[in-house]
This record gives C-alpha cells, structure tokens and sequence, in this order.
C-alpha cells in the first residue's frame, strides 16, 4: 500500500478465476491476502492523483453568477470529509452496498465483506480520505444511474481481463480526485479552458460532476482494456483517460456531457 498526498491508498487486486463465486476462501502466502474472489497485493504501485499541479502563472477565467454559485455548492461537497459518525454517511455506505451486492446482506459497515467491492481493508472509511464524501456519493450515483456499467465494472465483465487488476472501489476514489485535479475545482475561479467549460455544464446540471465521474470510470476501464493493463500500468492508463476526457471536452461541438464520444461507452 502506499499513500498520496490526500492519504488515499491504491492496492491491485488479483483475477483469481472468471468462475469463482463470491464469498470462497482462498489462502496464499504472506505477500497476498485474499477475500472472496479476490487476492490483494500492495507493492510497487503509484496514485496518479497524488501528482499536483500548481501554478500561479496560470490564466483564470471569469464566470457568471449562477456558474460561481454552482462552484461554490460543489465546492462545499468537496470539502466534506466522509464521517463513520455521522448517520448520513452511514446510510450511504449501506446503499452503495445494496446497489453492488442487492441479495447479500451486509454484516457491519466494518466487515471483510467490502473486500469484494474492492476497498483494502474490512473498513471502507480509511479509503474515503483520499476523495472525501463525495467519492462515496460518485459511486453511489454511478450504481443507481448506470447500474449494469456499474455491475459490469465491479465484476470486471467485459474483455479480457489482467490477472492481476485494479480494485473497484478504490480506483473510484482516486477518480473522484483526479476530477477535482483536472477541473481545478478548488480554486476560487477555473485556470483552464477545461475547467471553464465544465462549469458551465454544471450551471446548467448540479449533477454534471457526478455524470461526469460515470463517464471517466467507464472511459478509464475502456482504456485499460485496449492498453491491455495489468496493476502496474494504472498511472499510465489513469493519464491516457484523463487525457482523452480533456480533449473530448474541448470539442466544438459539445453542448452537454451526454455529447462526450465516451459517454456512449455508458448506454452501449
């Protein structure tokens, strides 16, 4: 395991078997440490969210009223922490869960089970730090709005597949954070063109973030089949996706997100 800046961690998860069922025990050496159909290794890997880019020379675009209140609101859902205390959270977790396993129930929202969605640990909220809230919020918007994307991502049931992974939930969160990096969301006004075009999506949909997450996990899962990934290429294929989301977003003929090319890759 290693850590960003944010405190989120990155683990590969290994394809055990495409037939193994859920909830078989598996025993390894100590360099794996197994849950369900999942082995989990924590060495040699990098977080591609952890590499900031700050300059001050950068342009800053102005924005219109309603486009600076709409900054401001997400910016606030940034800046929450996800809180095992507050019941909120709580529920939310536990929805994330019944949207990913909807026939098996959850023992505690500490539980070896959450290995299954790939998070690193039995306790999910050690992973949010790296995203926050609204990572949680992300996935959850993402099992509900586009639940067999999001089935078929968990499962990792389209192409052929690594052997060694990358695990679900905790390559949402750093999704979550590369976002807020490329958009620039946590400066008082976008010093991309990017960034400017985003917001004014969000101006016209509060929930373009979260549709906007969709499409860039889709799209990161896409690329890490046509690079044919294993867990050591996870920083290259998180570039190429963010890469590919800019240019898509600076296309003239984009007037909503639903336009994005990679936005189909969500309904086909």
């Amino acid at each position: 395991m290693i850590m960003d800046d944010r405190g989120s961690s990155f683990v590969a998860v290994r394809r055990i078997s495409q037939g193994l069922e859920r909830g078989n025990t598996y025993h390894s050496n100590s360099a794996e440490a197994v849950a369900g159909s999942a082995a989990w290794l924590g060495r040699g890997l990098s977080c591609v969210c952890a590499q900031r880019r700050e300059s001050d020379a950068r342009p800053s675009f102005d924005l219109t009223p309603s486009e600076e209140e709409c900054l401001q609101r997400l910016q606030i859902r940034i800046d929450i922490a996800y809180n095992s205390s507050i019941l909120e959270h709580q529920e939310a977790l536990r929805a994330l869960w019944n949207a990913a396993f909807p026939d098996e129930e959850l023992h505690g929202l500490i539980s070896e089970q959450w290995k299954e969605m790939g998070w690193q640990g039995k306790d999910p909220s050690t992973d949010f730090r790296g995203g926050g809230f609204i990572s949680l919020e992300n996935l959850l918007f993402f099992a509900r709005k586009f639940p067999k994307s999001f089935k078929d991502l968990l499962w990792k049931q389209e192409g052929n597949r690594s052997a060694w992974e990358y695990p679900f939930a905790v390559a949402g969160v750093n999704i979550t954070f590369m976002l807020i990096q490329m958009l620039d969301l946590e400066a008082v006004k976008p010093r991309t063109m990017v960034g400017a075009i985003f917001l004014k999506f969000l101006s016209e949909d509060e929930s373009a973030f979260d549709l906007l997450y969709c499409i860039a996990f889709k799209l990161m899962d896409h690329q890490w089949l046509a690079m044919r990934a294993s867990y050591m290429d996870f920083n290259t294929v998180m570039k190429t996706a963010r890469h590919q989301l800019e240019r898509e977003l600076l296309l003239e003929d984009i007037t909503r997100l639903e336009d994005l090319p990679s936005y189909s890759l969500l309904t086909r």
